[in-house]
């Protein structure tokens, strides 16, 4: 099981691949876990990149692990499918079609969601204004920015990570422009001045060390479970691409998803971007 988020991305991330584990259409949930996990991925990942670790993780632990590749454009200067870059309200489309699409695979009424970053914030669009609130309990978020963040920074870093330069990136990343607090798609988020959606069950993961997610007190929302990890477990200093690997936020998502069976987090030592071993 990696729990290192850059190599494993980089070794996971041929184009077409589905990270282990995941998309297996032949799963049947089992009555101890009836919901299957729908792994949704930030900006530049995809189905693959993003999900070395909690694909076999999930799917080890007796769950059907499905994951997506949403918001796509084909003219970016890498050798792999880089997702998150269209608007997020129609990335919110096309998540609201792979639901549909595991719902009758699997036979199932509902699913889970595991997030991280792009991840974490646009599904929220599918829930209060697709009908996703219907199909949807935990919606479990890894670094999340649910009052937007530092639009210019976050790319810049964003940039450097996927290997783009940034005066390509900006232009082409519709969704990079939405974290802005002030952008429209912030707003339909926060209409009304009440995130959650009632119903829905919301958890959030976040790093004080999240470099992109400026500051991470942003994805601290009331009206949900928040998670800093480094309150759980002084020794982590994971930021916000290791946390999609992190041990310890690993075992925290495993409590959310199964309560009745929860263990504590053993606190293990976790390095920025290529956590630990």
């Amino acid at each position: 099981m990696p729990y290192q988020f850059l190599p494993s991305a980089i070794a996971g991330g041929a184009p077409g691949a589905n990270a282990p584990g995941t998309n297996i259409w032949t799963c049947k949930p089992s009555a101890a876990h009836p919901r299957p996990v729908i792994l949704v991925h930030g900006t530049i990942g995809n189905q693959a990149t993003n999900w070395q670790t909690y694909g076999p993780l999930l799917k080890n632990n007796g769950y059907c692990v499905f994951a997506l590749t949403y918001g796509t454009y084909g003219n970016l200067p890498i050798s792999y499918v880089a997702g998150g870059m269209g608007p997020m309200e129609q990335s919110a489309k096309q998540l609201a079609a792979f639901v549909a699409k595991v719902l009758k695979a699997t036979g199932a009424t509902k699913v889970d969601l595991v997030g991280h970053s792009q991840g974490t914030l646009m599904p929220q669009y599918y829930v209060r204004y697709l009908g996703g609130a219907k199909y949807v309990d935990n919606y479990i978020s890894l670094a999340p920015l649910w009052h937007g963040t530092n639009v210019s920074a976050a790319a810049s870093v964003l940039a450097a990570v996927g290997g783009v330069p940034v005066d390509t990136l900006v232009p082409v990343c519709v969704a990079c422009g939405e974290f802005a607090p002030t952008s429209a798609f912030m707003g339909k988020i926060r209409a009304g001045g009440v995130v959650a959606t009632p119903g829905v069950r919301y958890t959030n993961i976040t790093s004080k060390y999240d470099e992109l997610v400026v500051p991470y007190t942003s994805g601290l929302q009331s009206g949900m479970k928040n998670y800093v990890l480094q309150n759980v477990c002084a020794m982590d200093y994971t930021e916000h691409f290791e946390i999609a690997a992190d041990r310890n936020a690993t075992q925290i998502v495993l409590n959310t998803l199964d309560p009745a069976h929860a263990k504590p987090v053993t606190c293990s030592l976790v390095l920025p971007f290529v956590g630990g071993f």
